[in-house]
């Protein structure tokens, strides 16, 4: 009895501990605190960029919106507006953000004083306020800060003496406060990097002792008792000492130059190989042609991918997109670039070459793909296009997310291919209107209504890829037997909600998976195959949700939604998209636009 006691003390207590958590950023009313501290910060700045357009004192927390950064437990721990022109004032209030650990305002037109309560965030490593029109005094408070290791408010309009107490700030590494009007005595500063120069009344030639150094500031020794003759010796030594050593560093700079340029030049060694050869078997698709696999001078097999018309239009664009893509992002889930060659007759890219091909041409061969590894390659594939969507700077909208642009290497590891039909988009823009360019049965309703297409037109093609390796079917297969004639996607809710899953699975696995799984990839993918952008999930969280991780919360919020929504003034999913999965051969030809390259 006495345990059953403990053991519900216990219990209640962990309950007690969470729910402080949860409410502790909350007011009487319910207002998030950092979300009321936010919007205090941006009504007393001036955005004529936009860049602070999002934020919306409506939200129920502001982990979602541009600039900031949030932590696992949704608490606000950066801000970071760069070089936006923002002007105004920093509000005090950002002494309520008590998690932050990193705020970056450099580069901007921010005026008035240093808010005092920036004492207050015990947390704070990093603190970047320089480049701004910054006045009064260096608050007293700064020196409280005892996690900071970056402190810089260079190039300022800062007054009055430094504070005496920042000598006090045993973490800091790097300080710069240089380019103010700073006067009064020098601190001894234990950062190991600070700079006080251009300050005038400081250091108005930069030759003044204690302006700037690059390491702990030695103690000064006494030298009164010494030898002058004694003191000479120890002076020329010193100079030969430092002329010795410089000869040293100049020397094994000349041979490590020379030897970089011998092992470049080995490893830049032209490899040529005769493209006019007709022995390797080509597939011609679109305006670029499939890899030819070739096999280098020193045995490595690599990927040629060959443009098909050199003086067509739409494949030197491809081309081009392609080569910039590539170059941009780097992930072992995406395809990285060994070279290329761009010649008056010849536009060509060299790949590593991928053993096992495609999915698409995986799912169609024998023997066939085992469930763990279906689920690995979605694994896989999220990931790369979690990096080029939320990692990537600027991010990459994909636009062609399908089984045949899934490449699969030597271990069957999923790499993202095929970038022809890419675009580049800023993080402060939202989605890029284009002409529609893709694979019928993955492009996303609002990108065909439109031409908008964002993140979540490839997070809507990713939805359609795990239920191509659910079923082992292309899409516009996918849907056209007997029984599951209409709307794809509808008759995967049906099935979902008659728990026969089982339909779906593919044949060639005879049984061999697991059903809880199968059910999870399903509501991951009916998640994101929801027919407005705005209810699908980000890469990031289909990636999690993958892992194991919120899918019950997720659905089951995504269900209430449904519920609640009036039926009646809404079209069907199958009355919006089923026109797309019908049998026509023209609509085929016209819109498989990007074939697996």
């Amino acid at each position: 009895m006495e345990t059953k006691t403990t053991q519900a003390a216990f219990c209640f207590l962990v309950f007690l501990s969470l729910w402080t958590s949860v409410h502790s950023l909350l007011t009487a009313k319910g207002v998030n605190l950092e979300v009321q501290a936010l919007m205090s910060i941006k009504a007393a700045l001036k955005d004529p960029h936009g860049v602070l357009a999002k934020w919306d004192s409506d939200a129920a927390d502001p982990c979602s919106w541009t600039m900031v950064t949030c932590s696992p437990d949704y608490l606000v721990i950066g801000l970071g507006t760069p070089s936006q022109s923002l002007s105004g004032i920093l509000s005090p209030s950002i002494g309520n953000l008590t998690n932050l650990q990193s705020v970056l305002l450099q580069n901007n037109n921010i005026s008035g004083p240093l808010p005092t309560e920036l004492g207050g965030l015990s947390k704070l490593q990093t603190l970047d306020l320089s480049d701004n029109l910054f006045t009064g005094d260096i608050p007293l408070s700064l020196a409280n800060l005892e996690s900071l290791q970056y402190l810089r408010l260079n190039n300022n309009s800062l007054s009055g003496a430094i504070p005496l107490s920042m000598a006090n700030m045993t973490q800091l590494t790097f300080l710069d406060l240089s380019s103010n009007n700073l006067s009064g005595p020098v601190p001894r500063f234990l950062a190991k990097t600070f700079s006080i120069l251009g300050n005038p009344m400081i250091c108005a030639t930069g030759k003044e002792q204690d302006c700037n150094g690059s390491k702990p500031m030695p103690l000064s020794l006494n030298s009164n008792n010494q030898d002058p003759q004694s003191s000479g010796r120890s002076k020329s030594h010193k100079i030969a000492l430092a002329f010795g050593s410089s000869i040293g560093c100049i020397c094994l700079l000349i041979i490590g130059f020379g030897v970089l340029l011998w092992w470049r030049q080995r490893q830049n060694q032209q490899i040529f190989f005769d493209i006019t050869e007709q022995r390797c078997e080509e597939v011609c698709l679109g305006n670029m042609r499939r890899f030819q696999f070739r096999e280098l001078q020193d045995g490595t097999i690599v990927a040629v991918k060959r443009l098909k018309d050199g003086n067509a239009i739409g494949g030197e664009i491809q081309f081009q997109t392609e080569v910039e893509m590539i170059s941009l992002a780097v992930h072992r889930n995406l395809l990285r670039l060994y070279g290329f060659c761009m010649t008056t007759s010849e536009r060509l890219l060299v790949y590593p070459y991928m053993s096992n091909g495609s999915v698409a041409l995986r799912l169609k061969s024998k023997p066939a793909l085992d469930w763990g590894t279906r689920k690995r390659i979605s694994l896989g594939a999220g990931r790369g296009l979690l990096y080029l969507h939320e990692q990537c700077d600027p991010k990459i909208i994909h636009r062609d997310v399908k089984a045949a642009n899934i490449l699969l290497d030597d271990y069957c590891e999923a790499v993202v291919g095929d970038f022809g039909l890419a675009k580049l988009l800023d993080h402060r823009d939202s989605h890029v209107t284009t002409a529609v360019r893709g694979t019928v049965g993955h492009i996303a309703p609002e990108y065909l209504s439109t031409g908008q297409s964002s993140e979540k037109t490839d997070v809507f093609g990713f939805g359609i890829l795990l239920l191509e390796l659910i079923t082992g079917q292309r899409a516009l297969e996918f849907g056209k037997a007997a029984n599951q004639k209409g709307a794809m996607l509808d008759w995967v809710k049906k099935i979902h909600q008659e728990k026969k899953l089982d339909i779906l699975v593919d044949k060639d696995l005879k049984g061999n998976y697991d059903r809880i799984e199968l059910e999870e990839i399903v509501q991951v993918a009916l998640l994101c195959t929801q027919y407005l952008p705005g209810h699908r999930p980000k890469m990031s969280e289909v990636v999690r949700m993958l892992e194991g991780d919120g899918l019950a919360e997720k659905w089951e919020a995504t269900q209430r939604a449904e519920a609640t929504r009036c039926r009646a003034n809404e079209f069907s999913s199958s009355e919006r998209y089923s026109d797309l999965t019908d049998d026509s051969s023209v609509l085929v030809q016209a819109m498989e636009l990007s074939g697996p390259r």
